[in-house]
């Protein structure tokens, strides 16, 4: 991974459980003005001083790690507000704003592998938190602040060629799963370590979806798409999508609407993907194609009322709090 990810950030306290070592889970629960991370953001502390996660470029991940090897020893959480409004005059964010942290010591890891678990297959986790530990969702009478966890982005991409080669690199060096198909023939695709060969137009792999995955098409002849298209609309995935130009994109929903596919799924198939507009080579293509995934999964993906459409609300992480207090 280039960062740590929710994966990460509790895995460390159950390893750190594992071993003797004692942890805070950390939460941010309160923006004032401008914060680097959003609400929901969390670290990992240990009380030997390992920690994963930061909530911002540097500036008070040290003053974290202290508080939260001090919430350990005096045996109780806090929530702490750094930057404007703190009690630490030394401590300023350089974006100039407020957050309150919310230090939730000795988060019973029963209750973390569980999220793990879940996340690992496949499915989204809530956790409560307070002052005095973690619980599921489901928890009765355990009230506190609601964190979301979402599945990771995974990606489902079927092509030709360097297209394909670049998009599943890059995807793989962002840490995500990556599953691809080329037909047997492209030599090119099909030497890239894990990309499956597909046979025939018509011997269809097993695609499984789900809300967090996204389906990318990277054929250049479009007649590989007649059979594969359809198998992967039919799919759950919160993102649809093939390359090629509007002209090619009208034919294409033409001929979906002409076997029967049904136009909601048409609806959420886009053609010119890509955040950067008539992008031709391979590498700046799949940085394209990746930054509209991340966004899009970010916004909104797996949320209620997501349709597979370009999203109406950016900036909304779909881990993020669940905007509820009780």
């Amino acid at each position: 991974m280039i960062a740590h990810d929710d994966r990460s950030i509790l895995g460390l306290l159950v390893e750190g459980a594992a071993a003797g070592v004692e942890g805070v889970l950390v939460t941010l629960t309160g923006i004032e003005g401008g914060s680097s991370r959003g609400i929901g953001a969390q670290m990992a502390v240990l009380a030997d001083g390992r920690s994963a996660g930061s909530f911002s470029g540097g500036c008070v991940e040290a003053a974290v790690i202290a508080e939260a090897q001090d919430v350990l020893a005096q045996g109780y959480g806090r929530t702490v507000r750094y930057g404007i409004g703190s009690p630490y005059l030394d401590i300023r964010l350089p974006c100039g704003g407020g957050i309150d942290l919310l230090f939730t010591p000795r988060p019973d890891p029963v209750v973390l592998k569980e999220t793990l678990t879940r996340l690992d297959a496949r499915k989204a986790a809530v956790l409560r938190l307070n002052e005095g530990g973690a619980a599921l969702s489901e928890t009765p009478g355990f009230h506190g602040f609601q964190r979301a966890y979402a599945p990771p982005l995974r990606l489902v991409a079927l092509g030709h060629g360097e297209d394909l080669t670049a998009l599943v690199r890059l995807a793989r060096a962002f840490g995500l799963a990556v599953e691809a198909y080329a037909p047997a023939s492209d030599r090119l695709a099909t030497a890239e370590p894990g990309v499956q060969p597909l046979g025939s137009r018509t011997a269809l792999p097993e695609l499984v979806g789900d809300p967090w995955t996204a389906f990318v098409f990277l054929f250049h002849d479009h007649d590989w798409e007649e059979q594969l298209l359809p198998h992967a609309l039919a799919q759950e995935g919160f993102y649809h999508g093939a390359v090629g130009s509007a002209r090619t994109h009208r034919a294409r929903l033409a001929g979906l609407r002409t076997i029967g596919v049904p136009q909601a799924s048409l609806d959420a198939l886009r053609g010119g993907i890509g955040l950067i507009p008539a992008t031709r080579d391979p590498a700046t293509l799949a940085l394209s194609i990746l930054g509209e995934l991340v966004q899009d999964y970010q916004a909104c993906a797996g949320m209620p009322g997501w349709s597979g459409r370009a999203p109406g609300r950016m900036g909304q992480d779909p881990a993020s709090h669940v905007p509820t207090r009780n």
